[in-house]
């Protein structure tokens, strides 16, 4: 019997869309924090305009490099490294692009309400609701287009389990010790800071708040 050879075309052009718009919502969320960075010096830098404020530029800051910057660059990554893992071309051409541009809008109504003022308040979830309705929407498509291969995910998943929990055991757990400390540490070092600032703005232990002029 002879072998026969399987040629399988990845779809690619999703992943180089992602990797692209990772770049140019980088830069945009990277000039945002310079910015806003240069108003805390400089409250000029507010050009007397209320969508340029600090407290409305900042939530742009933050979301536009979480989920813009850094979410465009995991959803290539994923859609890149599975493929070839399991083998596979993804389930779907037109959830992939649903995909990509669905999560494009989604940083485009951000960038827009937020200077507007709509926000909810919430550290790191300020979206408004029909912005988060829409988000969810949008990890649904990317989880049908991901999971759309289940067969082949899941096959690679239990050999990983097989050859991970018995070759590389140790391996991990000296990594997460490692990690681990490493998170205790640092969390020792911010605790000490905040009360040495705490300690700093009273006066004498008075109870009196020291002024400030900036």
């Amino acid at each position: 019997m002879s072998d026969q050879k399987i040629t399988i075309e990845f779809n690619d052009k999703v992943v180089r869309q992602f990797l692209l718009a990772s770049v140019v919502w980088g830069a945009v969320g990277m000039v945002v924090g310079t910015l806003v960075a240069t108003q805390l010096n400089y409250w000029q830098a507010n050009f007397n305009l209320p969508w340029l404020t600090f407290g409305r530029l900042r939530p742009l800051h933050t979301n536009a490099v979480i989920f813009a910057f850094v979410g465009n660059m995991m959803f290539a990554g994923i859609y890149y490294s599975t493929q070839r893992l399991v083998k596979a071309r993804l389930a779907s051409d037109f959830l992939s692009q649903l995909h990509f541009w669905g999560w494009q809008l989604i940083i485009v109504a951000a960038a827009i309400t937020l200077p507007l003022g709509f926000s909810r308040g919430k550290e790191y979830a300020e979206l408004i609701w029909p912005i988060n309705i829409a988000v969810t929407l949008i990890w649904v498509v990317f989880a049908v287009n991901f999971f759309g291969r289940w067969r082949n995910v899941v096959s690679l998943v239990s050999t990983w389990r097989s050859g991970f929990t018995s070759q590389r055991s140790s391996r991990w757990q000296c990594s997460t010790l490692l990690i681990t400390s490493q998170f205790r540490r640092v969390g020792f070092i911010v605790i000490r800071s905040l009360a040495a600032s705490r300690m700093h703005s009273f006066n004498g232990g008075t109870g009196t708040m020291l002024s400030r002029s900036f």
